[in-house]
């Protein structure tokens, strides 16, 4: 058996019996260090023809994207960055000039969130590669993991999704959306090439738990899209979903550049939207929607049963299922 055979997923269920249960499964392993504080940890690898190539992203951008992918996974488990390590694989012949640029976008991005970084390491390699090691700090009471879901729960994307994978195609096609003006196509550009992990939206999420007295929260981030983050924390917590086609938060000019059920399914599967995916209870929920504004939406509702649907409330369409293996997959 080839591990094309069992694709991403199942290898991940093979090594994940190599770590400690409690720990793996989330964003980030949290392992507790104080009596009220934990750290968390999150690793990424990011390869040459992969996740990056000159032709979509060059090096700076690059730079950007590993790090702001590490963030977000911090952002998701309610953690605040304290700091990452670098290890670069890259070939003799590298230009060097490549590699400043690259750990220059890096920078750039954590420095938006006073993230240093501290160490790491470099050998040489045919294939440039780049894994990064990220620290956060979360208080143990409000760590965000993807199984605590209950039914009846609202849904909530805290952005619009599809505009990275809009960004990814105008980089790919320069003919597509010869109809955008010059400010729309560098909007869905820069949503591709310089993702914001969503560490805002926590001190907002805080205020409304702390208001409302009790930490009812899931979630994780969207990078691997919105579909994917819904399924595996309605998995992870043993619930349902149905959620609402007409009320998932799109970009306005998809409308001008694509059919409605590409823009849908760029939404769902497309990916790297960097977003955050939370389930909390309806009140809170439409709270968290009207302080944070900026395309937020509740998208659906979780239900009793291991079903996950994607409805329409307008009633065009049929319920359909929502699928795991639609998004990016490795094998």
């Amino acid at each position: 058996m080839k591990v094309k055979d069992i694709g991403e997923q199942g290898l991940l269920r093979i090594l994940q019996k190599f770590c400690p249960a409690e720990i793996v499964g989330d964003d980030c392993a949290v392992m507790a260090t104080t009596p009220n504080q934990s750290l968390a940890i999150t690793t990424d690898m990011l390869v040459d023809g992969v996740h990056f190539s000159d032709r979509t992203t060059g090096p700076y951008y690059a730079g950007w994207r590993a790090a702001a992918a590490n963030l977000s996974d911090l952002a998701a488990m309610g953690a605040k960055p304290l700091a990452v390590t670098v290890a670069l694989a890259v070939a003799a012949d590298t230009a060097v000039e490549w590699v400043e640029e690259f750990y220059r976008g890096m920078t750039a991005c954590l420095q938006e969130y006073h993230t240093p970084i501290v160490g790491g390491d470099v050998v040489r390699s045919p294939v440039v590669t780049v894994a990064i090691t990220a620290f956060g700090e979360v208080e143990c009471d409000r760590t965000i993991r993807r199984s605590n879901a209950r039914s009846g729960w609202a849904i909530v994307a805290t952005g619009v999704h599809g505009a990275s994978r809009a960004g990814l195609e105008l980089l790919l096609n320069p003919e597509f959306g010869q109809n955008l003006t010059e400010v729309d196509r560098a909007s869905l550009i820069l949503a591709h090439q310089r993702p914001k992990p969503r560490l805002d939206v926590l001190p907002v999420v805080w205020e409304i738990l702390d208001s409302a007295g009790e930490f009812s929260i899931a979630g994780m981030d969207s990078s691997d899209g919105l579909a994917d983050a819904i399924i595996q924390i309605c998995l992870a917590s043993g619930v349902g979903a149905k959620v609402d086609r007409t009320k998932i938060p799109i970009p306005d000019i998809f409308s001008e550049i694509v059919s409605t059920e590409k823009a849908l399914d760029w939404a769902l599967y497309g990916g790297e939207d960097f977003e955050l995916v939370l389930f909390l209870p309806m009140a809170n929920a439409e709270l968290l929607v009207e302080k944070i504004g900026n395309g937020a939406a509740i998208v659906g509702i979780t239900t009793d049963s291991t079903d996950i649907w994607l409805t329409d409330s307008s009633g065009i369409y049929p319920d359909a299922g929502l699928k795991l293996d639609r998004g990016f997959q490795h094998f």
